[in-house]
């Protein structure tokens, strides 16, 4: 039976009070590398995510951010270094196993079934934390029913956590870009993670829509999900972020608070072109 936590749902309200981190990391990254051909994408890179964190990494393009997630999500292998998910050994793991510990993610370029319903898209994520198996399945043996229906209800509560409940019979393919991210944040939720790694979430999106995604993400993280963020868009960065890795050419740069990064003066020449205040807006 699919184990559904209603407390994996984000619920509406005022954000919570800022997190008190636990003292260890929930995901440690050591020296990990990374080369395609001769371009060393991924140069020595380090860094850690403590559990309830909203992290960003940033930088120019070209930098290795989704470089850096693919090999988190095992979508890639890295040449040396290691990732460590709750101490466990990750790197090298295929994309499925790293879902099944408790990692999802988002793309910066939408991967969704275009042809199937947002509920059916989002109810595609709960596959990893089934039980039926093919001959239940193909018997429509009674828990394979009482299966379906709890993977409905979770991607229902998913839906309507960021605002897409009156779309839950809509054909993905004709809704508007803005509300399809949003279907594929759901989907991500669904697999009930404790890392959810997001990949340009703001792309694409307006400002108000901005705005709504940074409140999502709040209550993402109010509900004990930790989020390790890639972002081009320095407003929500600096709106929702508690950490800021600043990466160039494949190689960390620094790391800190918004308010150092924000006045950082290698960070305002060198990825920002100028005065960061009005990149920021």
């Amino acid at each position: 039976m699919l184990s559904v936590d209603p407390g994996s749902v984000p619920a509406a309200g005022v954000p919570a009070s800022p997190p008190v981190f636990a003292s260890a990391p929930l995901l440690r990254v050591e020296g990990l590398c990374r080369s395609f051909g001769g371009l060393l994408a991924v140069d020595d890179v380090s860094f850690s995510v403590m559990p309830g964190q909203i992290k960003a990494v940033i930088g120019p393009n070209g930098a290795g951010k989704t470089t850096v997630f693919n090999i988190i999500s095992g979508i890639l292998r890295p040449d040396s270094g290691r990732i460590l998910f709750s101490d466990v050994p990750i790197a090298g793991l295929p994309p499925f196993r790293v879902g099944e510990l408790g990692i999802s993610r988002t793309f910066q370029n939408l991967s969704l079934f275009p042809n199937m319903t947002a509920i059916e898209n989002v109810m595609v994520g709960c596959h990893c934390r089934t039980c039926c198996g093919v001959v239940a399945s193909v018997l429509r043996l009674p828990r394979h029913y009482r299966e379906e229906r709890a993977i409905r209800d979770a991607a229902e509560k998913h839906l309507a956590a960021v605002g897409m409940a009156d779309k839950a019979g809509v054909s993905v393919a004709s809704l508007p870009f803005g509300q399809r991210r949003l279907v594929e944040l759901a989907r991500a939720l669904a697999t009930q993670p404790r890392l959810l790694l997001l990949d340009e979430p703001a792309s694409g999106l307006n400002t108000r829509e901005t705005g709504d995604l940074a409140r999502i993400i709040r209550q993402v993280r109010d509900t004990g999900v930790t989020v390790l963020l890639v972002e081009h868009d320095m407003s929500l960065v600096m709106d929702v972020s508690d950490s800021i890795l600043v990466l160039n050419y494949g190689k960390p740069v620094t790391e800190g608070p918004p308010a150092e990064i924000r006045n950082d003066p290698q960070v305002i020449s060198v990825y920002l072109g100028g005065d960061f205040g009005s990149a920021a807006d």
